[in-house]
């Protein structure tokens, strides 16, 4: 039977469109299929048959619920891609391919789908990456909040490269590759209509290029991670748990721009715990850190890159930031869901 054309400026999801015939074939076809248009997908078939390269595998999955769909910098489209590209590069790995799981509400404009799934394929063909596979359901409308995004990404790392929270020693130097909590804070505004002046930009970004540039600086990197969900302060509390060690943060080494900080004043928030979607937190020994400092400086995505503290021997495993006046203050776990649907 022929498949009639869609029409993405009128139409919107339907519960036929997660029914698994003509309608959910015309919208993976005609949109999906087109913005994401690779040999793989071009078969057909339920799965993507991959080469292996050589190395090691790496995968991670991400589920994105971000509300709003579209901010300052960034969309749920991009940060989908993103998301999972990033988690696997923070275990050294370049990416290979993505897959792409949609939950759609019924009554979606498919103008704002079109618009997210051709940000998502713009996001991927920047990282250089096929999208090899999906799945698109739908539930009825009043039961999902527009579109939930699950991606899968699948990596490869070299042999022989190690990287892991539990690699952290004493006198370690800690560096973050920018400024904290733009994403978090992007979101938070957005959705509460927040007039800044000026306003503040999603770090949202694709981190592979960035890792690859300062592991082949400095191989004796220890441990790397982009600090989302929880921020720096959750990063630094899961490696002194792995590690067995204390973290101390530099308060006037912090990286926080004055629009951030501002806004986290004025909704009671650390800026410690608020997420990034395109930084890297990372330790290594500290004769490396002047070396790996230049390195990320060099980068686009590490032209504000700071050392911000160090590792030291403690058995609680306390992190805790040093005041300009010499005090020190714990730094606790994030407490509750302080900024929810931010990814």
């Amino acid at each position: 039977m022929p498949l009639y054309p869609i029409d993405l400026e009128r139409d919107t999801v339907t519960l036929a469109h997660g029914s698994g015939g003509r309608a959910m074939t015309q919208l993976v076809r005609q949109l999906f299929a087109r913005a994401f248009d690779n040999p793989w997908l071009d078969r057909g078939e339920d799965a993507a048959v991959l080469d292996p390269p050589p190395g090691r595998l790496v995968t991670a999955t991400d589920g994105h619920v971000v509300t709003p769909l579209f901010f300052p910098g960034g969309d749920i489209g991009r940060l989908a891609v993103n998301g999972s590209v990033n988690d696997v590069a923070m275990g050294g790995a370049a990416p290979l391919a993505l897959t792409a799981g949609f939950i759609l509400e019924e009554g979606l404009a498919l103008t704002t789908l079109a618009r997210i799934v051709h940000s998502m394929a713009e996001a991927a063909a920047k990282v250089g990456i096929p999208v090899v596979a999906g799945d698109t359901k739908v539930v009825p409308r009043g039961r999902g909040d527009g579109v939930y995004i699950t991606t899968t990404a699948l990596g490869v790392v070299s042999d022989g490269l190690e990287l892991s929270g539990d690699r952290a020693r004493p006198g370690d130097a800690i560096l973050v590759s920018g400024p904290l909590g733009d994403h978090g804070m992007a979101v938070m505004a957005a959705r509460e209509a927040l007039d800044l002046d000026p306003p503040i930009r999603s770090d949202c970004a694709p981190l592979h290029d960035l890792v690859a540039h300062l592991l082949a600086a400095v191989p004796g990197v220890r441990c790397l991670r982009d600090p989302t969900r929880g921020g720096l302060a959750c990063v630094l509390h899961e490696w002194a748990g792995q590690s067995g060690v204390g973290m101390v943060l530099e308060e006037a080494d912090l990286p926080v721009r004055p629009g951030v900080r501002a806004a986290c004043e004025l909704l009671g928030l650390d800026p410690l715990h608020v997420a990034c979607e395109g930084r890297l937190v990372v330790i290594c020994p500290q004769p490396h850190g002047p070396r790996l400092l230049q390195a990320l400086r060099a980068h686009p995505l590490g032209r504000e890159a700071a050392v911000v503290g160090q590792v030291v021997a403690d058995p609680d495993g306390f992190v805790q930031v040093r005041t300009p006046y010499g005090g020190l203050r714990n730094l606790d776990w994030p407490a509750g869901e302080l900024l929810p649907r931010i990814c």
